[in-house]
């Protein structure tokens, strides 16, 4: 199970981060004071394989348990960056067994119309519960945890620590 943090912010700089081009840092702002970098890797998952660019606003997912540089502004390897925007919503966390969010946030309820992936785009055919999953859903509940029943789930075969 990972520790999902995340930070939203704007882009406001996209650079290369080593002389081979394989990592882009990502800067963002959120608007109050917040400045992040992400380090993005070829193994950072993009919603939808979006291309993110300045100006997009956006939300990378990172393990809190991973040890990080003490430098400002902080900087973190992203597991997962989304694009926002205003036809679905996503969130991207732990799902245990009753398929509620690792927060209390979220239960899902699958349909036969839920498509359900893994990062790679092929069809997972096994149980999304108790796996680390990026869900992308619209109108939920607004009881807690709300309930939603997805339009897409990926499920993250993340390596173990």
């Amino acid at each position: 199970m990972t520790n999902f943090q995340y930070f939203t912010g704007t882009i406001v700089q996209i650079s290369d981060f080593n002389a081979e081009g394989c990592l882009k840092m990502i800067s963002a702002d959120n608007g109050m004071g917040g400045t992040v970098n992400f380090i993005v890797s070829p193994s950072t998952y993009v919603l939808d394989q979006t291309m993110l660019s300045t100006g997009d606003i956006i939300t990378g997912y990172y393990d809190g348990n991973a040890p990080v540089p003490l430098i400002y502004p902080p900087q973190y390897r992203a597991l997962v960056m989304v694009k926002h925007t205003s036809q679905q919503n996503v969130k991207t966390d732990f799902f245990n067994s009753q398929l509620i969010s690792s927060d209390g946030q979220l239960q899902l309820n699958i349909s036969p119309y839920t498509r359900m992936v893994l990062t790679n785009g092929q069809a997972f055919t096994g149980s999304p519960a108790n796996r680390d999953l990026v869900v992308t859903y619209g109108p939920s509940t607004k009881s807690i945890p709300a309930q939603t029943t997805p339009y897409k789930i990926v499920v993250l075969c993340l390596p173990s620590a």
